[in-house]
């Protein structure tokens, strides 16, 4: 895989999402973990048009809570970066906003999900639209600013599928090299060994836990908080059980609760829920564990060497990416009975039900599809054909209604 990286910043898959909400909404709210790249992403948009104030600026911090309104008054456009240092400054903007609704008027970045966030008090419905900056797809890091080809596959029939696909310009590439860099700009662009990203990651979990988790909640035992984000990364991909993780971290259930949580707030974890519609099997409803990104969650877990839920995870950022840069809504979910068919992940939208299926193997066979073909038969007509993306070379149908394809070639 070649990286393309030089001093101009990558375009990202939000930038035209971002681009047109500004002109429509008076604030946009640009929510995800820190380091994915919302400042550059913000100064790369309109350069030098925008007043700009980071809140990690101690003095900008300090202004924001003595007197906000002098801080996003004034002529022009205003960007407030980390804003979730000082929930109260949402209060000032509300009441501005209130004043004068110009589209544009005001960008916010945080490192935090402000939807999630029991401070925030004051709410912006209404007069904000909301966008989640995750770490880069594949196919921004390599300088293509989109996610995978999920939207090419959702409004093309099935039929036209193996020609899709085929005509794809991707060559193959190393999963597991894609596992172990993750997604945050820096490790994924600069950083170029494990000794090099292992520093990387250990200052940026330092970082998380010793101020930026702080300002969203008092944590007492910062060692206890690091262990079950040690235990979490253990169980990627799998369901989530907080009476065993309590115990795998020596914490209790209330506790391993709250955490939770406040890991998902700071949009580190994902909790995928399960597709809820329920025909006539009896469905596991418990959502699943995974992480914003492979290599932060990798590093967490101590561990060298990728497996199948760090494949899982890399398709699930992607779609992730993806349905929050569309306007259209879509949901992403899993599916699983109780006698244990499952399908790693649906794409709910508009046209239907997307059932995928990822295999950590080179030579997929009619039995790996034998879940997404319970899944068709459940759903009828309301599903699409399945997809059975794998890590091998063969791009063929494995059954009727069931496309095998390599994962680079989607994603």
């Amino acid at each position: 895989m070649t990286i393309i990286h030089d001093m101009k910043p990558l375009p990202r898959l939000v930038g035209t999402a971002l681009a047109a909400r500004l002109k429509v909404m008076p604030a946009v709210v640009v929510t995800g973990a820190r380091q994915t790249g919302k400042s550059t992403l913000a100064d790369a948009l309109v350069p030098g048009r925008r007043r700009y104030y980071s809140l990690d600026d101690l003095d900008v911090l300090d202004a924001s809570r003595r007197d906000p309104e002098a801080l996003i008054g004034g002529p022009g456009p205003v960007t407030l970066d980390e804003v979730q240092r000082e929930p109260a400054l949402l209060s000032a903007v509300k009441r501005a906003i209130d004043r004068d609704r110009t589209a544009g008027r005001y960008l916010l970045t945080g490192s935090a999900n402000l939807l999630l966030m029991r401070q925030v008090s004051e709410s912006l419905a209404g007069r904000a639209s909301y966008l989640t900056l995750w770490p880069m797809t594949r196919r921004e890091q390599l300088g293509r600013g989109r996610g995978g080809r999920w939207e090419e596959l959702l409004a093309t029939p099935e039929d036209g599928w193996l020609e899709l696909l085929s005509g794809s310009d991707q060559e193959p590439d190393d999963w597991r090299a894609l596992a172990r860099r993750g997604g945050f700009p820096t490790p994924a662009l600069e950083l170029k060994g494990s000794a090099e990203r292992r520093i990387w990651f250990d200052g940026y979990v330092r970082t998380y836990l010793e101020r930026d988790l702080q300002d969203l909640a008092s944590i007492s035992s910062l060692p206890d908080f690091r262990r079950l984000m040690r235990a979490t990364s253990l169980r990627l991909g799998q369901l989530v059980n907080q009476t065993e993780l309590g115990r795998d971290a020596a914490l209790p259930q209330p506790t391993v609760h709250r955490w939770l949580n406040l890991l998902e707030t700071s949009c580190l974890l994902v909790r995928l829920p399960a597709y809820a519609v329920n025909r006539t099997k009896r469905l596991i409803k418990a959502p699943k564990l995974y992480w914003s990104d492979t290599g932060l969650a990798m590093h967490l877990a101590a561990v060298e060497e990728p497996g199948g839920p760090h494949l899982e995870n890399l398709v699930l950022h992607d779609l992730l990416a993806w349905r929050d840069a569309r306007l259209e809504s879509a949901e992403i979910g899993y599916w699983r009975t109780a006698i244990g068919e499952e399908v790693d992940f649906v794409i709910e939208t508009a046209r239907g039900l997307l059932p995928i299926e990822i295999k950590a193997n080179a030579r997929p066979r009619l039995a790996d599809a034998a879940h997404l073909r319970t899944f068709r038969k459940e759903y009828g007509k309301k599903a699409r054909a399945g997809l059975l993306l794998h890590t091998g070379s063969t791009l063929e149908w494995i059954a009727s209604d069931v496309l095998a394809v390599p994962w680079w070639k989607v994603i």
